[in-house]
């Protein structure tokens, strides 16, 4: 498929990159700000989604309502999202509202009210999205997880901490703002249909005169154990599980994410069928391919029933240490199939493209094409990726558990 990549940088080190899709008349954009849980300061633990809300609430000329009424007004299909680098906040609408909508963004970034009277119901609902966990501890075992897996700060917990968030106050919050949305660090991307020059005309008027600093680069110091178990009365033991592997950069990259896809790439993958179909252990269970800049792993999930939990546990250990041992040509072509698939669907979406090109960009330092990266599915091979699995060992699995009982890890 031919692709046409857009990139421009502004004299102050902000990035702009685009891919023009003629057959949508959608538009999706995002601006990727190095404001995420890695890099809050100590005790500020949920700070960036207290940012993610807050700046919302008032720009520019317009209060809390107005602003709301001024992006509905134009259609906006509303994204944002914390992660350990970033804040990433952006919407897909229909594209001749592309530049009005660029210029609210201008305002939520360069010009937000951040009233105190607005800080505490933001407050308040990152408080209340850490406590709402809870209720859904399949998503706390995968936060824990990562928290317990990278070293710190990488592993922050994106949703926060209650302790931290409770003593948050406006002044500092308002400090992280001034130093972390700085246009050096900021990467805006846009998919769909868009005049890239007239995108960055537009983005140069309202970010151009704002100078860019570098970042000092943070000390990154260690991880916090192999096993954490977290006491709940539930029915389920929800079990998280996580072991290193390439990062994104690596050149066994495509191998990495085909072995996983052999692993748990559907139901007719190994996990899902040894654990599930064959022994009734679990009712879900996958894994996946997570990164970070930094550092890199194979995170695995399952909730069972506590006299089953210890099994499943080594059911999967198991099933991640056979990879090695020998794939068929038959799963490598299913492996191959569903990645693939997953581009395809991805490059039908602008909203999808729009966050895929700054990832990769941020990541990489360049962006992928398709072709690019179709072309380095197809030349994995059943001895390419047997060769990275034996020389790059799943193991020493980082574990973590929610539920009545304890598992007993190896």
């Amino acid at each position: 498929m031919k692709q046409k990549l857009d990139k421009h940088k502004l004299s102050n080190g902000m990035m702009l990159l685009g891919e023009r899709m003629e057959a949508v008349e959608s538009v999706a954009f995002g601006f990727m700000l190095p404001a995420g849980a890695s890099v809050m300061p100590a005790g500020c633990c949920g700070a960036a989604n207290v940012i993610a809300d807050w700046v919302f609430r008032g720009a520019g000329q317009r209060d809390n309502m107005q602003l709301g009424d001024a992006l509905d007004g134009l259609g906006l299909q509303r994204s944002a999202g914390v992660d350990s680098a970033n804040i990433s906040i952006g919407a897909a609408l229909e594209a001749s509202n592309l530049a009005a909508a660029i210029d609210l963004y201008g305002d939520i970034i360069l010009c937000p009210k951040l009233e105190d009277e607005q800080f505490i119901p933001a407050r308040q609902l990152a408080i209340e999205g850490v406590k709402g966990l809870d209720d859904d501890p399949g998503h706390k075992v995968m936060l824990k997880l990562c928290e317990q897996f990278y070293p710190e700060p990488l592993g922050r917990s994106s949703a926060g901490e209650i302790a931290d968030l409770e003593s948050l106050t406006p002044e500092t919050t308002r400090e992280i703002i001034a130093e972390r949305f700085n246009p050096a660090g900021m990467i805006f991307s846009v998919a769909g249909k868009y005049d890239f020059d007239a995108v960055v005309r537009q983005v140069e008027k309202i970010f151009g005169a704002k100078a860019g600093k570098r970042f000092k680069s943070f000390k990154i110091g260690e991880s916090r154990g192999r096993y954490k178990h977290i006491p709940n009365d539930g029915a389920q033991v929800h079990i998280g599980l996580m072991t290193p592997t390439v990062a994104a950069r690596d050149k066994n990259y495509y191998n990495a994410r085909v072995a996983v896809a052999v692993l748990s790439g559907g139901m007719s993958a190994r996990l899902f069928t040894e654990v599930r179909e064959k022994r009734g252990l679990c009712y879900a269970v996958g894994a996946q391919y997570h990164a970070m800049k930094e550092a890199a792993g194979i995170r695995c999930y399952t909730g069972t029933m506590p006299d089953k939990a210890q099994q499943a546990y080594d059911v999967i250990v198991a099933e991640f240490n056979r990879l090695a041992e020998g794939i068929s040509e038959e799963e490598l072509q299913r492996a191959k199939a569903g990645l693939k698939s997953s581009l395809i669907m991805q490059s039908e979406s602008s909203s999808s493209r729009a966050g895929s090109i700054a990832g990769d960009y941020y990541m990489l330092g360049k962006v992928r094409t398709f072709d690019e990266i179709k072309k380095a599915i197809d030349n994995t091979s059943v001895d390419s990726v047997l060769n990275f699995l034996r020389e790059n060992r799943f193991m020493d699995f980082t574990v973590v558990t929610i539920g009545p009982k304890e598992v007993k890890v190896g």
